[in-house]
């Protein structure tokens, strides 16, 4: 079974960085784009079979979906990058903890959700303002998709451990798995059952666990220092605290940054129910290409955190290198193609022109600057496998989200760039200047941790 087990491991630490991280990343692209799939199966039936209100109501709760979950997600970092570092550094005691820990804190992080996100739906949608014909709809499908929470946290923390000892294929099979149920739920549900929205939210809590039990059995399968057992389940204070060192950071920049998504979500609603539907059905079809680069800023965590961990510091020059070429390729390949085709993707969401020349609108803006963004989130990954969380935090709250919503502030309520195009061009111009703090704050960090320590042993991961 070890043997077995160990075909789907990386060696992060020797090789060729370029090809490895390729094989790391290809798999993990297709997970993410699966994991997509699960609410853009949503939001394409509810927009063919049960109108346009239906797809607004589901498409709107994205940004505030991310808003609840990604201080948790974060977490969810911080266990691959201290699970990849013990596994690098073959401390697998230390290991052991810290799987049990992360899959305990995963079972809590989404009770905690659960409640958050039920309690708190209608009050969040209306701060959004979401249109009023449409916001019962939001509300009923936001408090069922929080139902499965639990499971959504268990197979992240899951995959992340997976992740981090280079195993990038096996969450695929289990995503597969679970998007084909979600698939077939949806259209059951809401054409069969007539269900419309609560169809859709249920099918996706579903598929959600059927992915979770998939990951907990691979972890309990496992051998070595990533074997699961559940009756060993229980909070280290040592690795509790390392976790939310490094996750803590990850998960607050992604609660801003979805913050700022939900005050630009609320600008765009103040155009109607068709921009909400068109914008919606873009960032839907932004989301794969972003999915294509975020592969990269997996992989130069795990990359990064294996290799420091192992003691290679000069390896972490090449992974940066390596996850800077792969995100700028796919971000220029994967946007542009978006846009291309973007009349016929946006009509897979919704047939009305209006709302396919309003999705239009904001693609022509964003996928076609999108590499920015996947650059800037590789100097974000490298920075955080060597342990440092906070600094690109900082920069990146400043950065991105502090001007973008300096932008809306205060440019967007100038009458004449009172207009949706005056609200995209906010993230490419944002990207830039972030990605470019980015890079100076990593030649700094690079000096202190990588020179600093190439000249002495060190046996403590960060």
């Amino acid at each position: 079974m070890q043997k077995e087990n160990k075909k789907y491991e990386i060696d992060m630490c020797s090789g060729s960085v370029f090809k490895k991280m390729l094989i790391f990343a290809v798999p993990l692209m297709f997970s993410s784009i699966l994991q997509l799939l699960f609410n853009a199966a949503d939001i394409v039936v509810v927009g063919r079979f049960a109108g346009d209100n239906a797809l607004a109501a589901v498409g709107s709760n994205g940004s505030l979906i991310n808003l609840i979950t990604n201080l948790f997600i974060g977490l969810s970092i911080g266990s691959n990058v201290l699970t990849a570092q013990y596994y690098g550094a073959k401390r697998d005691d230390d290991l052991k903890e810290t799987v049990h820990t992360s899959m305990l804190l995963s079972i809590y992080s989404g009770i905690i959700l659960t409640i958050v996100g039920i309690a708190s739906a209608r009050v969040l949608l209306e701060l959004m303002q979401a249109p009023e014909e449409v916001l019962n709809l939001a509300v009923l499908y936001l408090r069922i998709y929080f139902l499965g929470m639990t499971s959504t946290m268990v197979y992240n923390f899951g995959s992340a451990i997976l992740r981090a000892v280079g195993d990038t294929k096996r969450p695929l099979y289990f995503l597969l798995s679970a998007g084909i149920i979600n698939v077939i739920l949806n259209l059951f549900f809401v054409i069969v059952c007539h269900w419309g929205v609560a169809g859709v939210a249920v099918a996706t809590a579903v598929s959600q666990t059927v992915s979770a039990l998939l990951v907990v059995r691979c972890l309990m399968k496992e051998q070595g220092g990533i074997h699961l057992d559940l009756k060993q389940l229980a909070i280290s204070r040592e690795k509790f605290m390392k976790i939310v060192q490094i996750g803590l950071p990850a998960g607050f920049q992604g609660v801003v940054f979805s913050l700022s998504n939900v005050v630009i979500q609320s600008a765009v609603n103040s155009f109607g129910a068709i921009s909400v539907a068109g914008n919606s059905a873009a960032v839907n079809i932004e989301g794969f290409v972003y999915m294509g680069m975020n592969a990269f800023y997996q992989a130069a965590i795990s990359f990064t955190s294996q290799n420091y961990g192992a003691h290679e510091y000069k390896r972490v020059y090449k992974i940066l290198i390596a996850g800077e070429i792969y995100a700028m390729a796919v971000g220029l390949l994967l946007g542009n193609l978006a846009v291309h085709f973007g009349n016929s993707l946006l009509g897979i969401y919704s047939q009305s022109p209006d709302v396919i020349a309003a999705g239009l609108r904001r693609m022509r803006i964003i996928c076609t600057t999108y590499a920015l963004c996947g650059m800037m989130d590789v100097f974000v990954g490298v920075m955080r496998g060597l342990g440092y969380s906070v600094v690109p935090m900082v920069v990146s709250l400043i950065g991105a989200c502090g001007l973008r919503l300096l932008w809306i502030a205060t440019i967007f309520h100038i009458p004449q760039y009172h207009s949706l195009a005056a609200v995209y061009i906010s993230y490419p111009i944002t990207w830039a200047i972030t990605m470019l703090i980015h890079a100076l704050t990593f030649a700094f960090v690079a000096h202190k941790v990588l020179v600093g320590k190439a000249d002495r042993t060190v046996n403590e991961p960060v």
